[in-house]
């Protein structure tokens, strides 16, 4: 995975079965590198003098950090083997190099090498050695975010459904110890007295709404929030109409009473500028501890020891807001982003 504010670089691999194929491959590069923002590469764009085309290929295949395999019946009987020697060189002579790639290191290369199956083409037209029946290829239906949203789990590293931070082992205690260890309740149709709101679960705090805040930023609210597509609903989010507020933060008082704060970090899915930077951090005590950056569909997941402490305090921001707070009025008379920061702690809760 590229880090979040450089892009992959992406080497489209084909061959030029037909002209309409090599025109349909142009345009689905033109819309990765247009509309996705990735840093793709394909020959159409270098034809503009002469090259020595197997120089070309070795180093984009030996830089690139993933490489797509078009599927096409062309190429598959080029990189199989099957071709005869004068037909499709440039094709014949990037399988080569990418088989020897695979062999040199299956498990790097299975995850760098993604067979691609375009609109009128089928899983069969993959190069056999790219295992098409029983490793993961990549269709697409449409040249649209949603049409190539699978292939950018693979790219980006982000799934559907990430796997959430790891609880504390504590084993299992028996019914009859639980039984026997539990308080006393109320009388029989016994009730709370009249105004007295019953304290939360000790074992599992929400920071937001469950416990009070002593302090927070003026444009911080509790709310809910979506983030990568899963909805927190009690989570500390920050959507400041200026950039005076660019800084969010909120600050509770602990008191030393909780082991563990786990959280999701992340940009709102429907914020209106999708490729900003989220930095996060949390203060223990005074304590800064290491930041986290979080973009839009690429969260992250916090969890900090909080034993013993007292004050928390978590902070969000956008670097480009906080460094230049003038910036995001110029861009919005100009008619361009705002720039202000859209970003959430979701669901933050205390252990």
């Amino acid at each position: 995975m590229s880090d979040l504010e450089t892009p992959p670089r992406v080497f489209v691999s084909y061959s030029h079965d037909s002209p309409e194929h090599k025109e349909q491959v142009r345009l689905f590069a033109d819309f990765l590198r247009r509309d996705i923002g990735l840093d793709v590469q394909v020959d159409q764009w270098d034809d503009n003098q002469r090259r020595d085309w197997s120089a070309w290929a070795i180093e984009h295949l030996n830089t690139a950090d993933y490489i797509l395999i078009i599927a096409s019946p062309d190429y598959k009987r080029r990189a199989d083997g099957t071709a005869p020697p004068h037909e499709g060189r440039g094709a014949q002579f990037e399988a080569t190099i990418i088989r020897d790639q695979l062999t040199r290191n299956l498990r790097e290369a299975t995850k760098r090498l993604l067979p691609v199956v375009l609109p009128g083409r089928s899983v069969d037209d993959i190069p056999t050695f790219l295992a098409p029946h029983s490793a993961t290829h990549f269709t697409v239906d449409e040249f649209t975010a949603e049409g190539v949203d699978y292939l950018l789990t693979a790219i980006t590293g982000v799934g559907d459904h990430p796997m959430p931070p790891r609880g504390t082992w504590r084993g299992r205690t028996p019914k009859s110890a639980v039984r026997a260890n539990a308080p006393a309740g109320p009388p029989a149709g016994a009730s709370a007295p009249a105004g007295v709101v019953a304290a939360p679960p000790r074992d599992r705090v929400r920071l937001a709404g469950d416990l009070p805040w002593l302090v927070a930023g003026a444009e911080v609210r509790h709310a809910g929030a979506r983030i990568n597509g899963v909805h927190y609903d009690h989570s500390v989010v920050l959507r400041p109409s200026d950039a005076a507020e660019a800084l969010g933060f909120v600050e509770v008082d602990l008191a030393g009473a909780y082991r563990r704060l786990t959280t999701v970090i992340g940009v709102l899915d429907d914020a209106a500028e999708h490729f900003q930077i989220g930095h996060f951090r949390v203060y223990l005590d005074g304590r800064p501890q290491p930041e986290r950056r979080a973009s839009w569909g690429m969260p992250g997941a916090v969890e900090v020891d909080v034993s013993g402490v007292r004050h928390l305090r978590l902070e969000m921001y956008r670097p480009t807001t906080a460094s230049a707070p003038l910036l995001p009025g110029v861009l919005a008379t100009g008619g361009r982003s705002s720039r202000l920061p859209e970003l959430a702690w979701g669901n933050p809760t205390l252990l």
